[in-house]
């Protein structure tokens, strides 16, 4: 059996959807071929928001779980100077300190051992000076996971594969000023082009890639749903009282949230009907209960935020719901599609063509987008599947809202009649990503 070391920053019981795909990999390796050994840090999820990802790790020591699945190695974790203030004194104070020592580390961690991240490394080096396995296989992000991979493969002369998940050099969020552009850029270039391969989520992040390594091997393994852990979710039934709606995960400047609140107090302002939106696990929980007691208070009750969950519990919790809200990626597929095919609950995806939305698009959207690129890629989707409803824009939103509500008062439910989402399974991902492996393997 090839043993592959993985490099994976955010894995479970971390909630994210960043750690659900090496965590597929870990789950379903070992059933064609591939032993996963899989380096990552420890999580307390002691807050149960944002700030469990610069918590303090459970323990000084490294934690070690053997499974039939394969290896686990938990290093330490130590939050930094800025991560520590953060913690200690909240997020408005001492920003300046708190943004600089971050910007440091940030730079410093590509060429000295220092930062919150270097724990892994450490952990990784211990386990290759009296373990042998045939390939490194890091995730990013954290990028800087590529440069342990990098500086391993060097030293014990093993080849790495890089796993992107997002951009890295292109990302605008990383690319605020010329200078830190091109510093980027270098550095992706330096150290990926010692990969003896990429894999990648879609078309749209190969390309990105691709306009910096021309001449580097890529795989697309795109993101999917996990079959083993919804296969307990399939006989649930929402209750036939209240219309409810579910939203899961990250908002992004460019989303256009706060249109969508206002529309829903439109409809419900005309239309009488008991309704809910409920968001989990979201980075504007503060912001919304804030935004709706102040603008619209009607939605008091009706739009609901809670706290990060597991992603087993949240499934089920998903799957008590009618309709699932997807806000558009443009060219990104995202991760949360998935899962919301899988459960097989109608989607709404908003918007295609919204002028406030393409407002928002324009000032914030964070990767370079290609023109010639699709920029739909979850329209496509749905469409394909029959998954959902491409909703173009606020008033189209409005009949959909009030074709959703003439459904569940004449049947009590929403009906969803996906089909050929099987594709989208993470098992089938990894089945093809272990063969890749078991290819470069003989040819290493």
């Amino acid at each position: 059996m090839i043993r592959v070391l993985i490099l994976a920053y955010d894995f479970p019981p971390y909630v994210s959807v960043g750690g659900l795909r090496p965590f597929s990999w870990y789950k379903y390796f070992r059933e064609f071929g591939v032993d996963p050994v899989v380096i990552t840090r420890q999580w307390s999820n002691s807050y149960g928001n944002h700030l469990d990802y610069i918590a303090p790790g459970t323990s000084a020591s490294e934690i070690i779980e053997e499974s039939e699945l394969g290896t686990i190695i938990r290093s330490p974790y130590h939050p930094n100077l800025s991560n520590r203030i953060l913690l200690n004194k909240g997020e408005r104070k001492w920003r300046f300190v708190r943004k600089a020592n971050s910007a440091i580390l940030e730079v410093a961690q590509f060429y000295i051992p220092v930062g919150p991240k270097i724990e892994v490394y450490h952990a990784a080096n211990r386990y290759l000076k009296s373990n042998k396995v045939d390939l490194i296989l890091a995730t990013g992000d954290p990028f800087v996971l590529f440069h342990y991979a990098n500086k391993l493969s060097k030293e014990y002369n093993t080849p790495w594969i890089a796993d992107y998940r997002d951009p890295w050099s292109h990302h605008k969020e990383n690319t605020r000023t010329y200078f830190v552009k091109l510093w980027l850029k270098s550095i992706e270039k330096r150290i990926v082009s010692q990969s003896i391969y990429a894999t990648t989520v879609s078309t749209f992040v190969q390309q990105k890639i691709n306009e910096i390594l021309p001449k580097l091997p890529m795989e697309i393994i795109p993101n999917g749903y996990d079959p083993d852990a919804l296969a307990s979710v399939y006989n649930i039934t929402p209750q036939n009282k209240v219309l409810r709606f579910a939203f899961v995960g990250t908002i992004y400047e460019w989303h256009p949230l706060e249109l969508f609140l206002e529309q829903l107090h439109l409809f419900k302002k005309n239309n009488e009907i008991s309704l809910e939106a409920n968001f989990y696990g979201t980075n504007k929980t503060t912001w919304i209960n804030e935004f709706i007691r102040s603008k619209y208070p009607s939605l008091i009750g009706t739009v609901n935020t809670y706290s990060k969950m597991p992603n087993q519990v949240l499934l089920k919790t998903l799957a008590s719901h009618h309709v699932m809200i997807l806000f558009n990626y443009y060219s990104y597929l995202g991760t949360k599609i998935f899962d919301y095919l899988a459960i097989k609950r109608q989607i709404i995806l908003c918007f295609e063509q919204d002028p406030v939305a393409e407002a928002l698009r324009k000032r914030y959207f964070s990767i370079e987008e290609s023109s010639n690129g699709n920029t739909q890629l979850q329209a496509d989707v749905l469409r394909k599947t029959n998954g959902g409803i491409v909703v173009t824009d606020a008033e189209h939103l409005q009949r959909v809202l009030t074709s959703l509500q003439e459904e569940f008062l004449r049947t009590g439910n929403i009906a969803c009649d996906s089909r050929d989402i099987e594709q989208y399974s993470r098992k089938i991902q990894v089945e093809r990503l272990a063969s890749l492996i078991k290819s470069i393997s003989s040819q290493s």
